[in-house]
């Protein structure tokens, strides 16, 4: 293969991951026209159209979809096989994108940010607080942590500590103006605090446990947020019922700002996971970022993948 048709399958494969001509330039690091310019030439030459384009979007022929279903592994393939020879540097280095929900970022990556940086100068970290559950390849991150509930089954998943419990939580002088829950369906009648995914339509769902069996709570209140942490602040001024991860609260629950509610319905679940697309090798920085953050969060000996 020379090496225009190389580029050229590539800025093929790179157009249809990102799904956009504009994506794929940035990645590419040319321009949109220029890259339209090396997809027409392709085409050309295979006598065949690869794209469905319109003004909002771009989509593969079907031509298109069996050459991406032939050449996409390749590319996979070259991509580790250049990592495996990067392997060889003792040092990790290069840019980490990681995607973490706000609650991650403080309890389990704020704490080995330290050690990281001394122990892995080399490495540039970029950490993006994100609530959605969008998708990290598609979006650019080497890897993402979730809740083990929410991590796709052909991801690689990695335990970062140990199973939580998630509870409504209330101040003190919210009871005692309103009241104490006895089961969940007494929530209906309280000023729940809500709030909201990026980029999802629907609220956040309360779940509760009853006989061993998960189900979940529509609750209504005068307040709906898209940051949990503004929702733990409402909580704790007083303006009603929202959830949170029990064994983050401790501090809370000490300096009696926050009362636990409603304990006996809400069992363990599975906790944060770092996951990342399931590859043959991975890059050595982020190997170096997934044992400080086990290390640190639960350490290495008691972690299980």
């Amino acid at each position: 293969m020379r090496g225009a048709e190389f580029a050229d399958l590539k800025a093929f494969v790179t157009i249809a991951e990102q799904g956009a001509f504009g994506r794929a330039a940035e990645q590419l690091g040319v321009s949109p026209s220029a890259l339209s310019q090396t997809i027409r030439g392709l085409e050309t030459r295979l006598g065949v159209r690869l794209f469905n384009r319109t003004t909002r979007s771009v989509g593969l022929t079907e031509a298109g979809s069996r050459l991406f279903a032939r050449v996409q592994p390749l590319f996979d393939q070259f991509d580790e096989a250049m990592d495996e020879v990067n392997d060889l540097r003792d040092t990790p280095r290069g840019t980490l994108r990681i995607s973490a929900p706000q609650m991650a970022l403080v309890h389990l990556l704020q704490p080995m940010l330290g050690v990281f940086q001394r122990d892995y100068p080399d490495v540039v970290l970029d950490l993006h607080s994100d609530e959605s559950l969008g998708d990290i390849v598609a979006n650019g991150f080497d890897a993402g942590i979730r809740l083990g509930k929410h991590i796709d089954h052909d991801m690689v998943a990695v335990r970062l500590g140990p199973d939580l419990r998630q509870i409504a939580i209330a101040s003190p002088a919210y009871i005692e103006k309103n009241g104490m829950p006895q089961v969940p369906e007494d929530l209906r009648e309280h000023r729940c605090i809500n709030w909201r995914r990026a980029g999802q339509a629907g609220l956040y769902p309360w779940e509760f446990a009853r006989d061993g069996k998960w189900f979940e709570l529509q609750v209504t209140g005068s307040l709906i947020v898209n940051d949990c942490a503004v929702a733990l602040q409402a909580a704790v001024d007083g303006l009603g019922v929202t959830v949170w991860t029990e064994e983050w609260m401790k501090p809370f629950f000490d300096a009696g700002k926050l009362v636990p509610l409603l304990k006996e319905f809400s069992p363990p679940s599975r906790g944060f996971y770092l996951y990342h697309p399931n590859r043959t090798r991975i890059p050595p920085s982020l190997e170096a970022f997934i044992h400080v953050v086990r290390q640190v969060a639960m350490g290495e000996d008691d972690a299980e993948q």
